[in-house]
């Protein structure tokens, strides 16, 4: 399927108005699907030209809800309630549905995209603390500790190493 310009939407629909054939044959004539052909007629009837003039948008949990709510208190269908608040498809209306049935009215909150900004690790580098005597003395005084153990350690290491090298030399006959 091809797509189709904003230009040209409005003049499909016009043609259509203007004309005496059924949306269904004009729209297998411009080879899209009849649905969504009736779904751009909708459009601009409610809203005209601008229907079709597209932006991104970001819909609040309480636009959702209320589209939703005029949906099942109106008794629209899908398609209607898409066109009447120029939804940019109908099946937006579906997901929103499909979610609140799924995980409550929190679903309908918009998440936010994209990666995560840096400045969360620059506060925390700003935010070092500048020791103090007093821990700088505690952590001498665990850095000494810690030489004096492995220290220790090593001399034991030797020292059992020593002991099992002699017993096998002294076994040979």
């Amino acid at each position: 399927m091809a797509k189709f310009t904003a230009k040209q939407k409005i003049e499909a629909v016009q043609c259509y108005l203007n004309g005496r054939k059924g949306y269904h044959s004009f729209a297998l004539k411009l080879g899209i699907d009849p649905k969504t052909f009736h779904y751009w007629i909708k459009c601009f009837e409610y809203h005209g030209e601008k229907a079709f003039i597209k932006s991104y948008a970001n819909y609040s949990a309480q636009f959702k809800l209320n589209v939703i709510n005029y949906m099942n208190d109106q008794g629209t269908s899908v398609r209607e309630t898409a066109a009447i608040f120029n939804l940019s498809t109908p099946s937006l209306l579906l997901f929103w549905k499909k979610k609140i049935e799924r995980h409550g009215l929190d679903a309908l909150e918009p998440k936010k995209k994209g990666c995560l900004s840096m400045k969360k690790d620059n506060q925390k580098q700003s935010k070092k603390q500048v020791p103090t005597e007093e821990s700088v003395k505690a952590l001498q005084a665990e850095l000494e500790k810690l030489r004096m153990e492995n220290a220790y350690l090593k001399k034991l290491n030797a020292l059992v190493q020593s002991k099992e090298k002699s017993p096998n030399k002294t076994k040979r006959k």
